[in-house]
């Protein structure tokens, strides 16, 4: 049996479909509401800020996903965020379940760094902090030794469905609806994006390779980083749109934030869009030399499709 924590986000959905296709049929799905994906697939509704839900959600488990995700809020991150964690941890060692952990990059330093598995945790603000305290939780868990857990972690995403990030609300989504997108900070440094299904493919091939485990993984990115220029002319080519677009500079996303509460959940990460974001996977790739990278080209088609 394994088991997606946080099943209805865009990444957990590709997960759950990438595990049925690859690697198993015996799957269940935990969330507040969990929606079936398969015939086969095992519903569970279980509050993952309530332990004995979560303990009982997990029960019976081989391998254990947390993909839990929340809305752009830094008090619900601090609030919730480190208590479904805990609680998560807890129920897999209940089980005996190993554990792997689907991680962002927010508690690294944004600066033009080459991130790799080694970067060393420098968060710039709340959220940073929140996500940089739960990637040492589970670094401290599996220190201990007691189950066997593995960390996925993976950049900025583009992808299908309901993908959420930055760049899609601010370009993609624009695109798509005939608006102009809106290139945060500068449009002239280099990006590192990953399609959100190679990230889900990824993370249920990392659940089902045993020396995987114990480890720190980087989930695949192509090796092409596109600017921004470069990433709104090709989508619009690919959308049919036009590709003028709007660079909007960090004071005013700044001063955005003084009527919007979405604004403000930007702020901290601005720093980040001011350098160029270079995410390698070189350590993926060379232990899974099979695995297809979807490139930008290809991807962008898929969401035009």
């Amino acid at each position: 049996m394994q088991t997606i924590l946080g099943s209805t986000g865009q990444i957990a959905t590709e997960l759950a479909r990438e595990l049925y296709r690859s690697h198993t049929q015996d799957l269940r799905l935990v969330s507040r509401n969990p929606q079936r994906i398969h015939d086969t697939d095992q519903l569970v509704s279980a509050n993952l800020l309530d332990a004995s839900q979560t303990t009982t959600a997990v029960m019976g488990s081989d391998v254990v996903y947390f993909a839990a995700g929340l809305p752009a809020n830094t008090e619900l991150w601090e609030r919730q965020f480190p208590t479904m964690l805990r609680n998560a941890l807890a129920a897999t060692r209940a089980a005996g379940a190993k554990f792997v952990y689907f991680d962002n990059t927010y508690m690294y330093p944004q600066d033009d760094r080459v991130q790799t598995e080694t970067t060393q945790f420098a968060p710039v603000g709340r959220k940073g902090a929140v996500r940089a305290a739960m990637a040492n939780a589970v670094l401290a868990e599996m220190s201990r030794g007691y189950i066997d857990l593995v960390i996925g972690r993976a950049p900025e995403f583009y992808g299908p469905g309901r993908t959420q990030s930055f760049t899609h609300a601010l370009i993609l989504d624009r695109l798509r609806s005939g608006r102009r997108p809106l290139a945060p900070v500068r449009d002239d440094v280099r990006r590192t994006l990953i399609w959100t299904p190679d990230a889900s493919r990824a993370l249920a091939t990392l659940g089902n390779t045993p020396d995987a485990f114990g480890q720190t993984w980087h989930l695949p990115v192509h090796s092409e980083r596109p600017t921004y220029r470069e990433f709104i002319h090709r989508a619009a080519t690919v959308f049919g749109t036009s590709p003028r677009y709007t660079v909007m500079p960090s004071w005013l996303l700044w001063a955005a934030g003084l009527a919007s509460a979405d604004a403000r959940e930007i702020r901290e990460l601005l720093p980040r869009y001011a350098q160029e974001n270079l995410f390698t996977s070189a350590k993926f790739e060379a232990r899974f030399p099979e695995f297809a990278i979807t490139d930008y080209r290809t991807g962008l088609a898929k969401l035009a499709a």
